[in-house]
């Protein structure tokens, strides 16, 4: 079992990101318990001194002359294998708390989808289970490669489409396709698609539409077209759609 602790100076918000994770525990069955919801930072650090934690979730403005840094360097120091998840309005903490080896930075107000998203992760992490992820910003940012339904170029960025939110970085095809295993397909110049995620292909109009969803989607490239037909046509990922118009 992993034991939480969490840290947070407003109570309304410590209450809720409570309830979010118990929730999720439930719902994906994770075996896990919150031991010390507090807004006292005194009283975290009492706690970790004397009990083994496994995950802490630490605001990083505490409104006292500690911050969650703080705790998070008391922690990182007693041991280097908990993990550190940070929950802030204050974006601009967001690189200085990655010195302490953060699993994760959730910017407030945060949703359930995105708390499920880290746990998803830290759980396959800790159990040692080989999902594979593709590591973004300096491996600050990690994303399981079968929750990304397709790639997209703009401009300097590049936009991981996954089925629970989009996260951006500062990178190029030619970095991120040798991290991709072969069911990811340069379809168009600006975007690479999960064949897997693939529900439906209109050659008519150049379109690939994923999970059933009418405005996820992209597009294929005149320079692509040949190649990403020959796959969609003769590889297995075609078995998984629910319709295809091949009309020319």
């Amino acid at each position: 079992m992993l034991d939480f602790v969490l840290c947070d100076d407003n109570s309304n918000v410590l209450n809720k990101l409570a309830k979010m994770l118990e929730a999720i525990f439930i719902s994906k069955k994770f075996d896990a318990q919150i031991v010390l919801s507090t807004t006292k930072p005194d009283e975290f650090i009492e706690f970790v001194k004397n009990h083994n934690v496994n995950v802490v979730f630490l605001d990083i403005e505490l409104k006292t002359n500690i911050t969650g840094l703080d705790l998070a360097d008391m922690v990182r120091k007693k041991d280097k294998n908990t993990y550190i998840i940070f929950t802030t309005g204050h974006l601009e903490y967001g690189l200085m708390a990655y010195k302490y080896k953060t699993f994760d930075y959730i910017p407030k107000p945060f949703t359930k989808e995105r708390l499920e998203d880290t746990l998803v992760r830290l759980f396959e992490d800790a159990s040692g289970d080989e999902a594979k992820f593709v590591r973004l910003d300096n491996n600050k940012t990690i994303i399981k490669q079968d929750s990304i339904q397709y790639i997209q170029k703009e401009g300097m960025k590049v936009i991981f489409h996954t089925d629970t939110r989009d996260y951006e970085t500062y990178s190029s095809f030619k970095k991120i396709l040798p991290q991709l295993p072969e069911q990811f397909v340069q379809c168009h110049k600006s975007y690479i698609v999960n064949t897997e995620k693939i529900t439906d292909v209109n050659t008519a109009n150049s379109t690939i539409f994923l999970n059933n969803n009418e405005s996820s989607k992209c597009f294929i490239g005149p320079k692509y077209k040949n190649k990403f037909m020959e796959v969609f046509n003769y590889g297995n990922f075609s078995n998984n759609l629910d319709s295809t118009n091949n009309t020319k």
